[in-house]
């Protein structure tokens, strides 16, 4: 039960991680000031992650503290395929999607 939680946790933790990522490139292009859009981003990101994983790290669940890290980690790279698939997916579909002309009727 112990490794489902913790690759849970990793999966939660690369989806905010990685999914942040996408929504702060999608709106730090438009934005006026990019750089600390970009920057902000980045520091709560990496602060989410890196608590997310010290607390899976001290955390007393009975197992070594590593191989629970380790599985945590899994959980982040597996989110990281899943979020990249999707947006590539939503990147296609936008794309192919007919444009309205301002002038159809």
């Amino acid at each position: 039960m112990s490794f489902l939680l913790v690759w849970s946790i990793g999966l939660g933790l690369g989806g905010m991680f990685f999914g942040g990522l996408w929504w702060t490139v999608n709106k730090g292009v438009l934005s006026a000031n990019p750089a600390l859009y970009v920057l902000t981003s980045l520091l709560l990101r990496m602060g989410l992650a890196l608590s997310g994983f010290y607390l899976v790290l001290t955390s007393d669940l009975g197992e070594p503290s590593w191989q629970l890290l380790l599985l945590c980690l899994f959980g982040f790279l597996t989110a990281r395929l899943l979020i990249t698939r999707w947006t590539r997916v939503a990147s296609v579909k936008a794309i192919k999607a007919p444009k309205e002309s301002p002038h159809a009727p």
